[in-house]
């Protein structure tokens, strides 16, 4: 499946928010005064966009089958590429990262961390150079549950008109996301945050897209509104940097600031999504600017920036023996940023392409527009 350049410009832009999220939070940025503080910290919106992502872009072959009539995808041949495009990247920064810095590690640890468990086992904090992973196992979960989603899905489609049933039946996913919301707090278990169900109306969001863009095509009131759309949700992301969703400390948020958190984030992950998901005119000046070469090779190479920057700023804090919470914002920046990027390259070039190419997933960018064919005047009346 050719790759649409600017849905990656849009993953580079997401793991570069982590990026920023976590220098900002490794030298105290975000926890000083200011608007900038907050808005930086908010900046763990990437995870949602990623989310959504995935929920469109794996989901959409599945829903073309039910709409168009397709073959469906083979539940074993896809999970076997999901493996191998997450896990030998994964397991590759993980294991460097337990062997530097996991001290005293047992063989159940290494096996929870390189099985991808560690979100369902108690723990105080991540080790050093794996705070980011937690999004990991969400993941996993989403890729292996999604197979048994797409056919319950489809078999409840099958009764009526598709894609509204479709639609109906992914509306469900968001009311288990606000129910695990509602439980983690009622119960008080914190650690459902890091679940699943909690996270699905972030993928619900992607797989409706994926719906619509195979029963619609191009959503031509999407490419009308765009910019304002975009307007929007730089707007609504300035709401979601208030008190309203919650502190920016460790300390955890009440019911209402999490349901806020969560509304407004999937609401921004759409906004931000979806006149490149709905309205996919690659002539667009928004698709230029996010799909240039720049951009669209970051997006390419952003799995492995996600995973590679978090070690990347441990070690610049292990090597010049800088405090937490301190140092220069644009220093840590400039530093980490360059040894990302090129432990990303590598990475990717030498694992993650390889590991593609033995899945037999393409990975070719999507080709430009072909220009359109002049029509002939019509005869003057």
């Amino acid at each position: 499946m050719k790759r649409d350049s600017a849905l990656d410009g849009i993953r580079a832009l997401a793991a570069l928010g982590v990026w920023v999220l976590h220098v900002g939070g490794n030298t105290g940025v975000i926890y000083r005064d200011g608007m900038f503080a907050w808005m930086t910290t908010r900046l763990g919106i990437a995870v949602p966009v990623f989310f959504l992502l995935s929920g469109l872009l794996l989901y959409r072959p599945w829903a073309r089958a039910v709409i168009e009539g397709t073959s469906p995808p083979g539940a074993g041949r896809y999970v076997w590429r999901r493996v191998l495009r997450v896990v030998p990247a994964y397991w590759l920064v993980t294991i460097l990262a337990l062997t530097a810095w996991g001290t005293s590690l047992d063989w159940g640890t290494w096996a929870k961390w390189l099985l991808l468990l560690q979100n369902y086992f108690e723990q105080k904090r991540a080790p050093d150079g794996l705070y980011q992973m937690w999004t990991m196992p969400i993941e996993m979960a989403f890729y292996l549950v999604l197979p048994l989603l797409a056919w319950l899905l489809h078999a409840w489609a099958r009764r009526g008109n598709p894609p509204v049933r479709l639609l109906a039946g992914i509306a469900v996913l968001p009311v288990i996301s606000i129910g695990s919301a509602v439980a983690a707090h009622v119960w008080d278990q914190p650690q459902l945050a890091l679940w699943l169900p909690y996270h699905l109306i972030f993928f619900a969001a992607g797989m409706a897209m994926a719906v619509l863009s195979v029963w619609l095509k191009e959503i031509r009131i999407i490419d009308q509104l765009a910019p304002q759309l975009l307007v929007l949700a730089v707007l609504l992301y300035a709401v979601l940097s208030t008190e309203l969703a919650g502190p920016r400390t460790l300390t955890l948020p009440s019911l209402s600031q999490s349901l806020w958190r969560m509304i407004l984030e999937a609401t921004v992950a759409i906004l931000v999504v979806a006149p490149f998901a709905l309205a996919p005119r690659h002539d667009a000046l928004r698709h230029r600017v996010l799909g240039n070469p720049v951009t669209a090779y970051l997006g390419r190479i952003s799995y492995s920036f996600f995973l590679w920057h978090a070690p990347v700023i441990t070690l610049f804090y292990k090597v010049t023996g800088s405090q937490p919470f301190a140092g220069n914002f644009a220093q840590v920046a400039i530093f980490t940023f360059v040894g990302s990027v090129l432990a990303s390259v590598g990475s990717y070039h030498l694992l993650e392409e390889p590991a593609l190419r033995l899945s037999g997933r393409r990975s070719a960018p999507l080709p430009p527009p072909e220009a359109p064919v002049p029509q002939p005047a019509a005869p003057a009346r």
